[in-house]
């Protein structure tokens, strides 16, 4: 049976293809790809279609779908157990023994308040090349911050270079501004707090900014910071929700602290 023969018993398969020529006709110009498909899906119907699907459209989604995927998996991450991630990530350790994977785990053993094992962990990386590691000094400033020593934290902070990435900036300053107030030092660390703010990539700095402020007994401040997370959060996906529920729950606390 010829082509033509086969088209007769399904015309469907016509309309379809002359269906998705339309809309892959939109999508080039939507998506600002090369202008001679217009020509090729004008001329070339079904062929065309098919070469459309297989060029531009389905490695497009492919590669949407890795990028979704990275995203998704921080929120998953914290959604799992904390001693569950401190176990997996010592048998990271000892598979690779890398910056990466110690400083993960340093981390989570000072979130778990684990800060003597944490400092063990860090230990082997604040010496050589990796002493002025921003991931380095970023653990040793929360672990001297866990040990109330915010002088030696600050020092520590002083050190990240701000231009590293947007993240590393923005849990700079937040534990700068953290440590500063422990200091008493009250106008850099509002000012800091503030700069934080400029670019942040999580809720942490605006929720610590809140606390600082009921700390301060600047109530109406801290209810307008706390009234920006509250808008933030429902205009959130669930994606970011989980990613960011340890701080939305936080505010959520603050919020019931001061009505």
């Amino acid at each position: 049976m010829n082509l033509f023969g086969f088209l007769g018993q399904y015309p469907w398969l016509v309309y379809l293809s002359g269906a998705l020529q339309v809309i892959f006709l939109i999508h080039v110009v939507v998506t600002r790809r090369n202008f001679y498909w217009i020509f090729i899906l004008l001329i070339g119907s079904y062929l065309a279609v098919l070469a459309y699907l297989f060029i531009e459209v389905l490695p497009n989604l492919r590669g949407n779908a890795r990028r979704v995927g990275a995203n998704l998996q921080p929120a998953l991450e914290n959604l799992r157990p904390l001693e569950t991630r401190i176990r997996d990530a010592r048998e990271r350790i000892e598979e690779s023994d890398t910056l990466s994977n110690r400083t993960d785990l340093a981390a989570l053993l000072a979130r778990a308040g684990r800060e003597a094992e944490a400092q063990d962990a860090l230990q082997p990386l604040l010496s050589g090349i990796y002493a002025d590691d921003p991931l380095v000094l970023l653990t040793s400033a929360e672990l001297a911050l866990a040990r109330r020593d915010p002088a030696s934290a600050a020092a520590l902070l002083g050190r990240v270079d701000l231009k590293t990435s947007a993240s590393i900036r923005t849990r700079t300053l937040t534990l700068l501004a953290g440590a500063q107030a422990e200091q008493t030092q009250v106008g850099e660390a509002d000012a800091t707090y503030q700069a934080a703010l400029m670019g942040a990539t999580s809720e942490e700095p605006r929720v610590r900014y809140a606390q600082f402020l009921m700390a301060q007994n600047r109530p109406d401040e801290a209810r307008a910071q706390l009234g920006t997370l509250a808008r933030t959060e429902k205009r959130a996906g669930g994606l970011y929700r989980s990613q960011e529920r340890e701080w939305f729950q936080l505010a959520g606390k603050l919020r019931r602290e001061l009505s």
